[in-house]
């Protein structure tokens, strides 16, 4: 296979990987708390047939756009949002995590819990329970939460050390391996949910270009295809 052959296809890879993470955004654009993804394509060189330098396309490393989705509001008591900056911070399976998705519900045994179940941590990683039949609740701004008057427990609202440093570890939750801080001042709101920040319009938009791309790759790739069987028939006649 020539050079061109490899470059092309490494190519291909690409767009499908990136025809994937559009596809995965638009599945998410009613996921409350979700970011949009995207890819980023890079140049690696490397060795070909006969010892010739091939330069190859590379899509592997994945970008997230952290940008404030729109905070709509729902009036539930134990849904909340965080205007400017801030992650709300939850328990999964052990671990610390951050996550923008603030639908929370107390589960059957009073902790307060996200849609997926996992146990939502007050400042020091501590779940927050709530006591069963509690009655005007109310979230102040700090994120601290009481009932009737009596306050229950702070919720955690952290920044990470390094904001583009972050895993995304499912859907909604980060993972913050270089560490985070509580935030300061947070602005929490109760009553509200913060709306997926994917672009609907936009991301169905380069979904066509990658399209239109990967159709004129694959056409390239079987003209070739056919030039070199052609060749290899005239050499052997």
């Amino acid at each position: 296979m020539e050079s061109a052959s490899y470059t092309t296809l490494s190519r291909q890879s690409g767009l499908l990987r990136e025809m994937q993470v559009i596809a995965n955004n638009i599945a998410n654009a009613q996921t409350t708390g979700f970011k949009q993804e995207g890819v980023i394509f890079s140049e690696y060189v490397t060795s070909g047939d006969g010892g010739e330098s091939i330069s190859m396309a590379d899509a592997r490393v994945g970008k997230t756009s952290y940008l404030q989705g729109n905070l709509e509001p729902t009036g539930g008591a134990f849904d909340l949002a965080i205007e400017g900056e801030g992650y709300f911070l939850v328990d999964s399976n052990g671990e610390q995590r951050l996550t923008r998705a603030g639908a929370f519900s107390p589960s059957a045994v009073g902790t307060l819990v996200t849609m997926d179940g996992h146990a939502v941590l007050d400042e020091g990683g501590s779940p927050i329970f709530v006591p069963p039949g509690a009655a005007d609740l109310f979230v102040a701004q700090d994120g601290t939460l009481s009932a009737d008057g009596v306050p229950l427990g702070k919720i955690g609202v952290v920044r990470p050390n390094d904001p583009n440093g972050m895993i995304r570890e499912s859907g909604v939750m980060f993972r913050a391996d270089g560490g985070y801080e509580p935030v300061e001042n947070p602005h929490v709101m109760q009553g509200f949910t913060e709306a997926s920040n994917v672009d609907t319009i936009l991301q169905m938009a380069r979904m066509v270009e990658v399209q239109r791309a990967y159709e004129m790759g694959q056409s390239f790739v079987e003209r070739e295809d056919e030039r070199i069987r052609n060749a290899l028939k005239s050499f052997v006649k």
